[in-house]
């Protein structure tokens, strides 16, 4: 039996990388970032928690991808995992508004 020819499967490998790239990713919503200054931003944070690191900024009026959101912290505040950019974390729902 005769082998895979290899250059194929090298060629189609990036090329299925790059079209999963530009996939909306599956269950995550859009939000905007509202209910600040318009020269504020929203902090990204390492875990649900205001004292938690932070990771980025969000500037006010951006959109970010957001994939769920939990009341269950320390605070009982809200707080929703999203991504903006390169950076993923923790941002307060407050300021997440859906787009």
């Amino acid at each position: 039996m005769p082998l895979p020819k290899r250059p194929a499967l090298i060629l189609a490998l990036p090329l299925a990388l790059l079209l999963t790239a530009a996939l909306p990713a599956w269950g995550a919503e859009t939000f905007r970032v509202e209910g600040l200054p318009r020269d504020d931003s929203l902090t990204i944070r390492e875990a649900p928690d205001a004292g938690a690191p932070a990771l980025g900024q969000i500037p006010a009026g951006r959109r970010v991808l957001g994939f769920g959101c939990t009341a269950d912290t320390p605070s009982g505040l809200t707080w929703c995992r999203v991504k903006f950019e390169r950076v993923l974390g923790w941002a307060r729902r407050r300021y997440l508004a859906p787009d």
